[in-house]
Formats: C-alpha cells, sequence, structure tokens
C-alpha cells in the first residue's frame, strides 16, 4: 500500500517534514479554509501542492471536499453546489489528484464526546460516552422529543450522569459534539445545531440514501471523464445521532450505493475504526467483498464497552481493539496484486494511519486531536510492520 499522512495544512502542528520523517510516503489534505459548496480556486490548489511539495512529499488524496447540507437535503442551492462540486473535481484532476474522499453524514462529521480521554497507561484518546451524548441530547442541547430515541434505562443513567455533570464538563460536550470537519474552523452552538436538525424534518432513511444517490449520479460521470476515483467515507461512530438517519454504517449500505451507481469512478474509503465501532461489521469480509471499489483506506482500532447497538467506545492502539487489523491488510495486499496483474494504475492503494493515541510529546504539543505525530507514527510502524510480514515470500499469505 502507499503509506499516507494527513495533513491540515501550514496551521497544523505536524509539519509534512514530520509525516515523511514517521514514514509517509505522500500526503492527504484539503483546502479547509474554502466555504462548504464553493469551488475550489486553481490557484489555492497549486498553493496547497507547493507547500506539500516544500517538505518533500506529494499531495496523492484530497480529504474531503465537503458536501454541503443543502445537497444532502435537496434544497436551496443544492444544484449550484452539485456543478461546483463537479468543478472542483476537474480543477483537481489537471493538478494531478486521482483520490478525492468524502462524507455524507448530516450535519454532524466524526462525533466523540471526549477529545483526549486518558487511557490506562496515561495516552490520551478520543471517546464516544453513550450516556454523556444521551445526557447532551436530552438535557443540555434539550432536542425535542429526543427521549423517545433512548431505552428508559438509558434514559436515567443519562439523567444522573447530568446532575454530576459540573459546568466546564457541559461546555466541553457542546464543543466537541458541534465540532466541524477535522481542520475546520466550523462548529455549531447549540442555537445552530437545532436550527441544522430542523432542515432534516421530513428526511428520513430512504429519503436520504435517495439523495445520495442522485448527488452520484451527477457527479460519478465527471469523475470518470477526468480520470478521479471518489471514495466514500462510512459514518461515524455508525448509527443513527439526534434523530438523524445514518446510511453508509454497514456492509448491506456499502452495497446498496455501489450497486445504484455501479462504476469503478464510485468507491469507498474503508475505515477500519468507523465501520469496528459496530460489532456486525465483519471487516476482513468488507474488506474482500468491496475490494475492486476500495481507493483509499483509515486503518485504525476502537474497543466498544459493549456489543450492543449504540454503544461507547475509544480509539485504542492500532493493533487492540475489535478489529483483525492483520486479515484487513492481507485482504487488501491480495487486491493489490490482483490489480498489478491486470495493468492498472491504481494498483497501490492509498492507506493512512487514521488517528492516534497522544503519547510521550504528544502530550505537549498540542495538535489536532486524534492527529498526533508520535501516536501515528506508532501506529503506521505497526501496520507496515504487517504488511511486510504479510508480502515475504516465505512468511508471507499466500493467495
Amino acid at each position: 500500500m502507499k503509506h499516507t499522512w494527513r495533513w491540515f495544512g501550514p496551521i497544523d502542528k505536524v509539519s509534512v517534514r514530520d509525516a515523511a520523517q514517521a514514514g509517509a510516503e505522500g500526503i492527504v489534505s484539503a483546502l479547509h479554509h474554502i466555504p462548504t459548496g464553493a469551488v475550489w480556486p486553481a490557484d489555492e490548489i497549486e498553493k496547497r501542492h507547493a507547500e506539500i511539495k516544500a517538505g518533500g512529499l506529494y499531495w496523492d488524496v484530497v480529504e474531503s471536499v465537503p458536501v454541503s447540507e443543502e445537497i444532502k437535503t435537496q434544497t436551496g442551492d443544492w444544484r449550484t453546489h452539485v456543478a461546483n462540486w463537479q468543478e472542483s473535481l476537474r480543477r483537481l484532476s489537471q493538478s494531478g489528484i486521482r483520490t478525492v474522499c468524502y462524507n455524507f453524514m448530516p450535519v454532524l462529521d466524526w462525533t466523540r464526546t471526549d477529545l483526549r480521554w486518558e487511557t490506562r497507561h496515561g495516552a490520551k484518546a478520543m471517546r464516544f460516552d453513550l450516556t454523556d451524548f444521551v445526557a447532551f441530547d436530552i438535557h443540555i442541547l434539550k432536542r425535542p422529543d429526543a427521549a423517545a430515541d433512548y431505552p428508559e434505562a438509558l434514559q436515567d443513567k443519562a439523567a444522573r450522569r447530568f446532575s454530576e455533570l459540573a459546568d466546564d464538563r457541559i461546555a466541553a460536550l457542546g464543543r466537541n459534539i458541534g465540532a466541524g470537519l477535522p481542520g475546520s474552523a466550523d462548529g455549531y452552538s447549540l442555537d445552530q445545531l437545532l436550527e441544522k436538525l430542523r432542515t432534516y424534518h421530513g428526511i428520513n432513511r430512504e429519503k436520504l440514501q435517495s439523495n445520495l444517490v442522485d448527488f452520484l449520479s451527477q457527479v460519478v460521470p465527471v469523475a470518470e471523464q477526468v480520470g478521479i476515483n471518489i471514495c466514500a467515507h462510512p459514518d461515524d461512530p455508525p448509527w443513527p445521532l439526534l434523530g438523524l438517519p445514518r446510511i453508509l454504517s454497514t456492509e448491506d449500505d456499502y452495497a446498496h450505493m455501489l450497486k445504484a451507481v455501479d462504476s469503478r469512478a464510485n468507491g469507498v474509503t474503508l475505515c477500519s475504526g468507523s465501520l469496528g465501532a459496530r460489532a456486525d461489521n465483519d471487516l476482513p469480509r468488507i474488506a474482500e467483498r468491496f475490494a475492486d471499489r476500495i481507493h483509499f483506506v483509515h486503518l485504525r482500532n476502537v474497543t466498544r464497552d459493549e456489543d450492543s447497538l449504540p454503544c461507547s467506545f475509544f480509539e485504542d492502539e492500532h493493533l487492540e481493539g475489535g478489529t483483525d487489523m492483520v486479515a484487513v491488510i492481507a485482504a487488501l495486499l491480495k487486491e493489490e496484486k490482483r490489480r498489478h496483474r491486470e495493468g492498472r494504475e491504481d494498483h497501490r492503494i492509498a492507506m493512512r494511519p487514521d488517528h492516534g493515541q497522544e503519547i510521550l510529546d504528544d502530550l505537549t504539543r498540542g495538535a489536532q486531536p486524534g492527529y498526533p505525530a508520535i501516536g501515528r507514527l506508532k501506529g503506521l510502524a505497526e501496520l507496515r510492520g504487517i504488511e511486510r510480514a504479510l508480502s515475504h515470500p516465505e512468511f508471507g499469505a499466500r493467495e
């Protein structure tokens, strides 16, 4: 695989040179300062390329070109936003980009209640605590009819938890849950979040799936024309939140999307951490089933408090947690060999060590939550070790 590293631009406290020293071969980045729905300016694209080249690497994957809420709900200027998304693909292709990641999560991107939760050995990790989340939904956000989404026992537990929360913890929950895309300055206040939720009134799971297919039906032909593979990131966490539907949470969800718009350019961002938060997602099987349509990979691991849905979990070390990382990597290497035999230019699948615990000097660096230097270096080294072992002609797995 091609080992890549997410970089949030010049504001990132982990530099491109840091990424190169950690063993990365390429960079994953985006223009977080461009408003959602707007066309990405060609000069800004080239500026980001130059910034990355100055650090000794190349921009391989865009993560992400955001999909606006107007597109997801098909309201307002959504048709203009689709046209702008198409034009951004054209400009990215002209600059040499061949892989673009996106997500179709309504309102909230990845959602965590804790951005720096302390693990058993003192590292800091991101965590989704279901009780805290329900306490936020019912007692802090005060979403109308929120209690109806949760069993009575969980409501009672959340009420007790809320009664014990200090003011600073209440404020932190609002900031953490209302945060925007990683690297973005966007985010929602409680009133803004409630207003955004209202825009989804009447949009159920089936309607959101239909809107995704409509979007893909318009942008995938452009992706084919310009030689870009687009790939959908799964929901994180992979279940409904705040009364909103989620449509890319399971193997069946991806099967529906890929069948509806049956093109190699319409693909998957395989995120083992997002999908791994559900006990009923078999990651090695998913990797094998959709191998031909996997264009980008996030490798990370989570440990669930329990296997029920929804559940609490935290971001564990890359080789811990509930996902069999060796089996996942073996399936991806098998697909790479198949593509190489076919002579495909995309036979090397871009992979990045996703997230990472803050350890050692990370604890004082203050990097973007989930994207520390040393924690990701450790994860990449471990993942690279698995890949090297599986690729060894004597000890590696056989097809």
